[in-house]
């Protein structure tokens, strides 16, 4: 092939035949064509110089930043931001939500008569005078209640020799053989129970008179017992109001000896071992949402609120903190008033939303719509029209992605740019 057809066939090379290639002040090339190729760079020059310029100006009404370069700039941004949102007024609410466990609290446990004082934690009273295991008139268990059941003022909460042990609701236990003549609180919590038991014919007071001995032998005979008109250490069990049976330690037909029985409140409740960062976010009587974990919510109210403690090293539940250093935790109780709202569950974990803080009829916006100013502080974007001014605000309270803001010109209803 010869360098003529070559150049034929790529339709590049000129009338003489050469290969068409510009060099730069040649005389050989053709007008026409190399003054388009001159043209072309300065074209793409001035594109390219377009394209940077709307990108400039894109970039500054995304950001509202402007060139303080010149007295005449003007001290609003030229464009809107991208979004906006109102001045509310609204009630904001501080929250947080933390771990709890929904149960019934805490369980005591019903020692045999003598054992109370002899085992740790035992802090309620129960059965008749022991005989001790070796006495030939030692004693039996007849009767148990079972896993789960409730116990009432008056209701037995065991059996001795087919003898009821009654539930007397109270803080005093019976420490001492009460009878005609005596006086004391223990007293009075005793008459207390047995006018609520529906016997009569004595004053509730402080005093055991001859009336209230009458009383007695009526109600030891519903009991079964035998009519002696005084009340013995271990004939009743005293506790703060009806009882559920968490656990029976002792068995039918064995002596009553140490612990019978564990048990606890008859309300389900919910304990949270609270984080002591968080101690600001309880106090008693503050309100509370439990969520279930079927998804459904329960309002509590906080009853209890501990001293903070360090959990053992290893402890079942304790948490670390930091460095691995045992988490210092604050214990807390809240009530549910409406148990049937707990449903089925009887112990469960749950979540617990804590609100701490409220704050109402303040003027709040999103968080979002903050903008950090150069010499500390913040602002926020006021949209006049097509215009923006920056106005600088005072921060309040930040609750559920709002934030309460006051200052000059801050009103209810006022558009703000939303930049983030």
């Amino acid at each position: 092939m010869t360098l003529q057809d070559h150049t034929d066939r790529t339709g590049r090379s000129d009338h003489t035949g050469a290969p068409s290639a510009v060099h730069p002040g040649g005389s050989d090339s053709p007008a026409a064509p190399a003054s388009r190729r001159r043209r072309r760079p300065l074209r793409t020059a001035l594109i390219v110089l377009a394209a940077l310029a709307v990108a400039g100006g894109a970039e500054v009404a995304a950001t509202g930043a402007l060139d303080g370069g010149g007295d005449d700039q003007p001290s609003a941004a030229p464009s809107g931001p991208p979004r906006t949102a109102e001045v509310e007024q609204r009630t904001l609410t501080r929250t947080q939500t933390v771990e709890g466990t929904l149960g019934y609290g805490t369980t005591t446990s019903v020692q045999a008569p003598g054992a109370a004082s002899a085992s740790p934690g035992g802090n309620a009273q129960g059965g008749s005078p022991s005989h001790g295991a070796d006495s030939p008139g030692a004693e039996i268990l007849t009767a148990l209640p079972g896993e789960g059941d409730t116990v009432s003022r008056g209701e037995s909460v065991y059996s001795v020799d087919d003898r009821k042990v009654p539930l007397l609701y109270g803080s005093i236990p019976l420490y001492r053989t009460l009878r005609a003549g005596s006086e004391g609180k223990d007293v009075a919590m005793l008459e207390r129970n047995l006018a609520e038991l529906g016997y009569t014919g004595f004053t509730v007071d402080d005093e055991y008179t001859a009336a209230t001995a009458e009383a007695v032998r009526a109600w030891q005979e519903d009991l079964g017992r035998e009519r002696t008109g005084t009340v013995a250490p271990g004939e009743a069990v005293v506790a703060p109001g009806a009882r559920r049976v968490a656990g029976v330690t002792a068995a039918i037909g064995t002596m009553p000896t140490g612990e019978i029985l564990t048990w606890s409140g008859t309300a389900r409740i919910v304990a949270v071992d609270l984080d002591v960062q968080y101690e600001d976010l309880v106090d008693d009587g503050m309100k509370a949402t439990v969520r279930l974990p079927d998804g459904t919510s329960v309002e509590a109210i906080v009853t209890g609120v501990g001293t903070a403690a360090t959990a053992a090293s290893g402890s079942v539940g304790g948490g670390r903190g930091s460095g691995g250093s045992p988490k210092a935790t604050l214990p807390v109780q809240l009530s549910v008033r409406d148990q049937k709202k707990l449903g089925r569950y009887q112990a469960a974990p749950v979540d617990v939303t804590l609100k701490a803080e409220t704050r109402e009829d303040v003027l709040a916006v999103p968080v979002e719509a903050l903008t950090a100013r150069r010499e500390g502080g913040y602002a926020v974007q006021a949209v006049h029209g097509g215009e923006v001014e920056y106005l600088p605000v005072k921060l309040g309270l930040f609750a559920n992605g709002m934030v309460e803001i006051s200052g000059d010109g801050i009103t209810e209803g006022l558009i703000v740019g939303v930049p983030k």
